[in-house]
């Protein structure tokens, strides 16, 4: 009988560590899954946001470039027939300050897309993080 009742107890020593695991992955889980919800949610709020975004660059995006090609064109009949211009060198001019400006817009461009995505995700998991380590 002290036999069994030492095979019960030791068990029972098993078990504890089991169940203190199981514990630990379900509430982690459960932690998990609640920022996968709160992702998702950001997600679609910022899917919106960028589609309204993206067709209204466009549609400004197509005038500007009408407005450009036709101010370039004025200005270029303007230095070739009232400045007295070649139209090589014109258009050569014309050339390298759209360089300059279309390489100081991509930087600026490219600057301003770099960021943080999904803040309130990267809080979250930030904070849960801390939490479950201990910092």
């Amino acid at each position: 009988m002290s036999e069994s009742s030492g095979n019960g107890r030791e068990q029972r020593r098993r078990g504890l560590p089991l169940e203190a695991a199981s514990r630990i992955t379900g509430l982690v889980t459960s932690v998990m899954d609640l920022h996968v919800r709160i992702a998702l949610k950001e997600v679609d709020r910022e899917k919106r946001r960028l589609i309204i975004g993206l067709v209204l660059l466009g549609g400004g995006l197509a005038a500007l470039l009408t407005a450009l090609l036709a101010g370039e064109i004025a200005l270029l009949c303007w230095l070739v027939l009232v400045k007295s211009w070649s139209w090589m060198a014109a258009l050569g001019a014309f050339a390298v300050v759209n360089l300059v400006l279309s390489g100081v817009m991509l930087r600026i461009g490219g600057q301003l897309t770099k960021g943080p995505y999904l803040p309130e995700t990267m809080a979250g998991l930030t904070k849960t993080t801390r939490a479950l380590v201990g910092r």
